[in-house]
């Protein structure tokens, strides 16, 4: 069961994979088992919503004469 604080965070008990929370700290250098589950709710929210963007490749047309590359590199 979660419960609410005041300031919006929950808590809660997990069981954690330990190699997989050794591996993790390695590879990102997060000290803690609370920054590194918050860091990977953060990626992983952050890919879900990315997804739908990526469904759209192929799908939108752009306007005759649009140069991306142009646009691109005046962004620069």
């Amino acid at each position: 069961m979660y419960m609410k604080s005041p300031n919006h965070e929950l808590r809660t008990n997990i069981v954690l994979d330990a190699d997989l929370v050794d591996e993790a700290t390695r590879l990102t250098g997060i000290g803690t088992r609370r920054a590194l589950v918050h860091e990977a709710l953060r990626v992983l929210v952050e890919n879900k919503r990315r997804q739908p963007l990526a469904q759209l490749r192929g799908k939108i047309k752009l306007a005759p004469g649009y140069d991306y590359k142009a646009a691109r590199a005046g962004a620069r």
